[in-house]
């Protein structure tokens, strides 16, 4: 699947998105990654942990919204792409203990949902 396809997938299987909107800047960043040949690597969205949506006050299962894609970003040396979803940063802060604990068990996710839509098109066994 394509990058954007990708992102839409888990835009809608996961988080209960409508769909996508990609910023000028994103949409540019796809189109060189595609091009560069990075294409093919898996999807790890960043975004915040406080809603499945990108809004952080919206809480329980939201659904129907369309998930704002501000910037792409790509992890090359780690093997991932990682769309920034709404206003997220990536600045990197001194990680809490959970943070610490936690980030492995995200990363796995991301690979075996990454692993499912690039073989079989969905998340859907």
């Amino acid at each position: 699947l394509p990058i954007v396809e990708k992102i839409r997938t888990i835009a809608q299987a996961v988080y209960g998105a409508r769909d996508i909107e990609l910023s000028p800047e994103a949409q540019s960043k796809i189109d060189r990654y595609t091009q560069q040949g990075f294409g093919n690597l898996p999807i790890c969205m960043a975004k915040t942990h406080l809603s499945l949506s990108h809004q952080p006050d919206k809480k329980g299962v939201p659904r129907d919204f369309i998930l704002p894609i501000s910037d792409v970003r790509a992890s090359i040396g780690a093997g991932f792409i990682y769309p920034l979803v709404g206003t997220v940063s990536n600045i990197f802060q001194k990680p809490s203990p959970v943070c610490v604990v936690t980030m492995p068990k995200i990363l796995m996710l991301c690979q075996r949902f990454a692993n499912q839509i690039m073989y079989s098109g969905s998340l859907e066994s």
